[in-house]
């Protein structure tokens, strides 16, 4: 305390001082030499303080690279792992979380690129035709009385194949972004089967295909899932059979149920599908190109559907299919509550 005091009245009286000499030297200066003096006293000055914060700086680290210099040194004896190959770990770490991070974007982007051009494509088919038909109308098809009403119907259809990918497309959308929400009750699986059978009939007899229901006689079997979508879920199944099917062949729906669940199998005697091509039959516009082209029809992304629809309900789709024998679809819906 005693010296604080005293180093206090030194730099005080030093000041003082050193005020008072550079006042007195002021006084007798012309104001051209006291801006020349000033800025050499300010030059001095500002020397002294960036050696000074320099010299500071300089013990700083000195301190800080003592400490480091023990800490490793104390780190080594007690046999632990050197504090630099842990900061390089951690660096490698970022440098590889981030290079995942780009090969992912990576992945989106040409996702979004297939995707875009292949919705492009399943509009664009339909369109062109619908176009066509139109265009042979306005020029005089309208008056032919043998082609007015089939091009029509044709036009017809081609709409609603536009308006079905579109339906498609926002119901997939909506699953993925979590606003689907699902309208869960207990129905008879049978009546769903039954009602979908009568809105494919025409379609299942233009290729002479037969639809056959498997449910060891049992006329009422319950389950416990949102009928609308399960609906979708069929109509989907059992379409794909009748597209991809073989001519006057049959398309069979068994459903047989257990203990907690039901299971239910849409099977066709169609041309199958090859093994490589299993995996990836639920991904959206994936088609096989020799066995599922795109003339067939559909919106390229109904398989995608009944996956996600399925997997809403906390249930489980599988495909198995034996070239020249035919594919058979299986999900399971739970059971009546």
């Amino acid at each position: 305390m005693k010296q604080a005091f005293k180093i206090g009245i030194f730099v005080g009286v030093f000041t003082s001082v050193i005020t008072g000499v550079i006042l007195y030297i002021f006084s007798s200066l012309n104001t051209t030499q006291i801006i020349k003096l000033s800025a050499v006293i300010l030059f001095s000055i500002t020397s002294i303080v960036t050696l000074a914060f320099y010299y500071y700086l300089q013990a700083r680290f000195r301190e800080i690279y003592k400490v480091i210099n023990k800490a490793l040194s104390d780190n080594q004896q007690r046999g632990g792992i050197n504090a630099f190959a842990e900061v390089e770990k951690d660096v490698l770490n970022w440098a590889d979380k981030r290079q995942n991070e780009f090969e992912r974007l990576k992945e989106a982007e040409k996702f979004r690129r297939e995707f875009i051009g292949n919705l492009a494509h399943e509009l664009k088919t339909p369109l062109f035709s619908v176009q066509g038909y139109i265009l042979t109308l306005l020029e005089g098809g309208l008056e032919d009385e043998k082609i007015n009403r089939k091009f029509l119907m044709k036009a017809s259809k081609g709409i609603d194949r536009m308006t079905n990918v579109i339906q498609d497309m926002d119901t997939i959308t909506q699953i993925e972004s979590g606003t689907l929400d699902l309208a869960l009750e207990n129905f008879n699986i049978n009546q769903v089967v039954g009602n979908v059978f009568f809105e494919l009939e025409e379609k299942a007899l233009d290729k002479g295909i037969a639809m056959e229901l498997r449910n060891n006689g049992k006329e009422t079997i319950m389950v416990h899932a949102d009928r609308s979508k399960v609906t979708q879920i069929l109509y989907n199944l059992i379409i794909n059979s009748i597209y991809y099917g073989s001519d006057n062949g049959k398309t069979i729906v068994e459903i047989t149920p257990n203990k907690t669940k039901i299971y239910i199998k849409v099977i066709d005697n169609g041309p199958g599908i090859e093994p490589q091509h299993l995996s990836r039959l639920f991904e959206r516009f994936y088609r096989v190109e020799k066995s599922r082209v795109r003339n067939k029809g559909g919106s390229g992304i109904g398989l995608a559907i009944v996956k996600h629809i399925v997997e809403g309900h906390k249930q489980t789709i599988k495909v198995e299919s034996v070239v020249g024998k035919g594919t058979t679809f299986t999900f399971t819906l739970p059971k009546k509550l």
